[in-house]
């Protein structure tokens, strides 16, 4: 909503001192988002006056036609004499009134105006546009041709109100009065604790029979309906000047006089008007919803398909207009343009039902300023004023006669009224504001209050957001002031705070963060096309999707199973822009489709729900298991003076799998697999073990060539993704510190030959078991193939650690242990030492 500073102090006597600034912070103060404060003509300087044409020669020989002109400015240029002005455009005539800019002044932009030679002449001054002059838009598309009583020499400055200050206001949905002077004027009074003149406190004569017919056949749709009719309007009348500007300022664009009106009078007053061409109305005028299939052209000139939703305004030929929406063009205001002139018109001030307009809008894509006004709530005791201050200022400006009818269909309406105790703000806010200052609040903002510890409060017909005593609160607090509300820091209970799970995720976000990756959170929704790429199976779980109703793109309708389309895409992006070294991870839900189907159920608001109630609910949503991912592509570790750097690889990704289930104290297992989008033969599989049953948690290795290809990711990229609540089961909860022993370790290796197709995590875990509790770790550090072992054969080399908690081991004791753990290797793997 945009406010002219100098059309708000028409209803607000402001000190002169306040400028747009003050009374942006003073509004700001009352809960109102003064986004901006424009300052219209800042930079513009005179002289810039009225001038009359007083003629026109054409000049021949150039592109484009070029006139030049003699104006008259009278002694503004200080000699009397002609102002001889070039000028491109065509809209005016001899002895037309044109602003004038004079050399030496400055218009919007800091473009200062000299006298030059164009096109053969000499041009002194400008004739001036409304884009010219920062006004806006006003139809014309050319000069500005002023009406023919204003004097030449007049100052256009003063005339045309080209300085003056505009506050742009972004209005909330539950603030739908401030989408009026009406309404920020209010805000302001109260603001400055200033009286208010309230324009909508005018005469209205009281309904009669004589008026335009009107039947209301769906009461709940528009519960009040007043029509008023003004005949014998001036053919030749237009918008004067200040209206037009006040119009322009705010935002809208002129049109033509009725219509001006109608637009100055909604900004105004906030309610949203229209006016019918009475001779083009048949009959009476009726409201009532439409039936599907019916046809409208509309103010835009589309022809629009009614639903049976929809609220129409009809004459006896059928619709003529959606209701709070926009007009038809059957009952257009005509004007000169279009070959006739309206001369008798009927306004339309009515109420209609707020989601009845906005389900209309939105299903027509058809938005609008009325439909933005009754969507968010309008007065429906300002109706009757509004149809008045049209009719008054048709006769004021367009020498119109007000016919004696005044029509007014109107529901039985009681105040909406609300008990609250006295002292309700007090402990919303936690301060003591007393009995006195909530009522004058209450009062302030339109409410009628009766009692003294238990107040019975009548809400004011334009505030419908208010309707129980917590928002009564809401206006005592926030006109007293947010920034008055004392700061309390919580104080839990002991004993609360995260869940072992959300410590879980965040341990897994420091360690990986420690480890050198990036934190990318992504948009959690994907396209099937995405698992097409990956390779999954028809049956693969990732392919239960949870598709959307509405989803924000057509090209990722449903909610994601994996976290690595959304890790990759970032992976490219980054890459395009020239970060070739990157390792990124997130952490976050992912959604599978329950096998079977079911509808929720509608959860008690009077009671708290049964444990039941609530396991009922939670069966029917999607199943969300929380995973971690990690993608990553060119250097692992940079070169440099230290030495050479080394690319990220498979076991890279194997690695932040390890870190991860370390962190939840799980014993990953590691083996060679094969899945969707890793390479087959650099890709390893991850698995643990949960009450005793081994559990896949995930892949981690090096994606497929044809998978990089197809998503447009740099060669040898590596992925790891991995099941945190899976893991998390597995662990052992918070990691505890070793317990160091300080014994001396004893050290043994031994290199064990296996088949090819034998994995090394089986080989370990045997080595693991054999060597008992005197095992420290083992670790693999040589894998060897030769032909001396024999055709599928190779050599796995480990280091044992082993130590005692309580002694130095023997030699004997290390050797037995090292023994064990080869038998039992060869027991299960056909392990034999290498060499024997």
């Amino acid at each position: 909503m945009r406010v002219p500073l100098s059309w708000l102090r028409e209803y607000v006597d402001l000190p002169a001192t306040q400028t747009g600034r003050d009374v942006q912070a003073r509004l700001i103060s009352v809960g109102l988002e003064v986004e901006t404060v424009e300052q219209l003509g800042a930079d513009l300087k005179g002289p810039l006056v009225v001038g009359q044409v007083l003629t026109i020669e054409e000049l021949e020989g150039f592109k484009k036609p070029i006139r030049f002109c003699t104006v008259d400015v009278g002694r503004a240029n200080g000699t009397g004499e002609p102002q001889e002005i070039v000028c491109g455009a065509r809209n005016f005539a001899v002895g037309d009134k044109v602003v004038v800019v004079l050399p030496g002044a400055v218009l919007p932009g800091g473009f200062a105006i000299a006298a030059r030679k164009t096109y053969g002449k000499v041009s002194h001054g400008m004739i001036c546009s409304s884009d010219e002059l920062g006004m806006g838009d006003d139809g014309t598309k050319g000069i500005i041709v002023l009406p023919p009583e204003h004097e030449t020499g007049t100052d256009a400055i003063e005339l045309l109100q080209l300085v003056d200050e505009v506050l742009d206001i972004a209005v909330t949905p539950d603030r739908g009065y401030c989408l009026s002077l009406r309404g920020v004027a209010r805000e302001t009074a109260i603001a400055y604790g200033l009286p208010l003149s309230d324009p909508a406190l005018i005469d209205v004569p009281a309904p009669n029979a004589f008026g335009q017919a009107v039947e209301v056949a769906d009461p709940r749709g528009c519960d009040r309906f007043t029509a008023r009719t003004v005949t014998g309007l001036r053919p030749e009348a237009r918008s004067p000047i200040w209206l037009r500007r006040r119009l322009q300022k705010a935002g809208m664009r002129p049109v033509s006089l009725a219509v001006d009106i109608t637009n100055y009078v909604m900004l105004e007053l906030g309610q949203p008007l229209h006016a019918y061409d009475r001779t083009r109305v048949r009959g009476a005028i009726g409201v009532r919803r439409a039936e599907a299939g019916e046809k409208l052209v509309t103010l835009d000139g589309v022809e629009r398909t009614l639903d049976a939703g929809d609220l129409v305004i009809t004459d006896d030929r059928g619709p003529i207009g959606l209701a709070g929406v926009m007009g038809g063009a059957n009952t257009e205001i005509a004007d000169e343009n279009d070959g006739e002139v309206t001369t008798e018109v009927v306004i339309e001030a009515a109420h209609f039902d707020a989601l009845s307009v906005g389900r209309t809008a939105r299903r027509h894509k058809l938005a609008s300023e009325a439909s933005r006004r009754f969507e968010r709530g309008v007065d429906p005791q300002a109706a009757a004023a509004a149809a008045q201050r049209v009719v008054d200022l048709l006769v004021l400006l367009a020498g119109g006669t007000a016919e004696a009818g005044v029509t007014e269909v109107a529901a039985p309406h009681a105040p909406r009224t609300i008990l609250i105790p006295a002292d309700h703000p007090d402990r919303v806010a936690g301060v003591a504001y007393g009995r006195e200052t909530v009522v004058r609040r209450l009062q302030q903002v339109g409410c009628d209050v009766y009692g003294q510890d238990d107040l019975t409060v009548t809400v004011p017909s334009w505030r419908p957001d208010l309707t129980d005593p917590n928002d009564l609160a809401e206006e005592v607090i926030r006109l007293e002031g947010y920034e008055n509300l004392p700061s309390t820091l919580p104080k839990p209970p002991a004993g609360r705070g995260l869940t072992d799970r959300q410590r879980l995720h965040r341990r897994v976000g420091r360690v990986l963060a420690g480890a050198g990756y990036v934190e990318a959170p992504n948009y959690p929704f994907i396209g099937e096309q995405v698992l097409d790429t990956f390779g999954l199976a028809a049956d693969d779980p990732n392919r239960r999707l949870v598709r959307l109703v509405n989803p924000l793109s057509d090209e990722e309708p449903a909610l994601r199973t994996t976290l690595l389309p959304g890790l990759l895409g970032a992976l490219r992006r980054n890459d395009g822009r020239g970060s070739h070294d990157l390792a990124l991870f997130e952490t976050g839900l992912v959604f599978h489709a329950r096998e079977e189907l079911r509808v929720a159920g509608r959860l008690p608001v009077d009671r708290r729900p049964t444990d039941e109630e609530i396991a009922a609910l939670t069966a029917t949503l999607p199943e969300q298991p929380r995973h971690a991912a990690v993608v990553l592509t060119g250097a692992r570790e940079q070169a440099g003076w230290w030495g050479k750097g080394r690319p990220a690889g498979w076991a890279d990704a194997v690695e932040a799998a390890r870190l991860v289930a370390h962190e939840a104290g799980a014993e990953l297992t590691v083996r060679a697999g094969r899945y969707g989008p890793w390479h087959p033969g650099r890709c390893a599989e991850l698995a643990v073990t949960v009450e005793g049953t081994e559990r896949i948690v995930g892949y981690a290795g090096e994606l497929h060539p044809r998978v990089l290809k197809a998503l447009g990711l740099p060669a040898r990229t590596c992925a790891a993704e991995l099941d945190l609540d899976l893991v998390e089961a597995a662990g052992t909860g918070v990691v505890k510190g070793p317990r160091i022993s300080t014994f001396p370790v004893a050290t043994q290796d031994v290199a064990l030959v296996v088949d090819s197709g034998v994995p090394h995590a089986d080989v370990e875990a045997a080595l693991r078991e054999g060597a008992g509790e005197l095992l420290e770790a083992v670790r693999l550090f040589d894998v060897y193939e030769s032909e001396q072992l024999g055709a599928g054969r190779k050599s796995l080399a480990y280091a044992l650690r082993f130590r005692a908690a309580d002694r130095t081991l023997t030699v004997d004791e290390a050797s037995a242990a090292r023994d064990a753990a080869v038998a039992l290797a060869a027991e299960r793997t056909g392990a034999v030492l290498r060499g024997a």
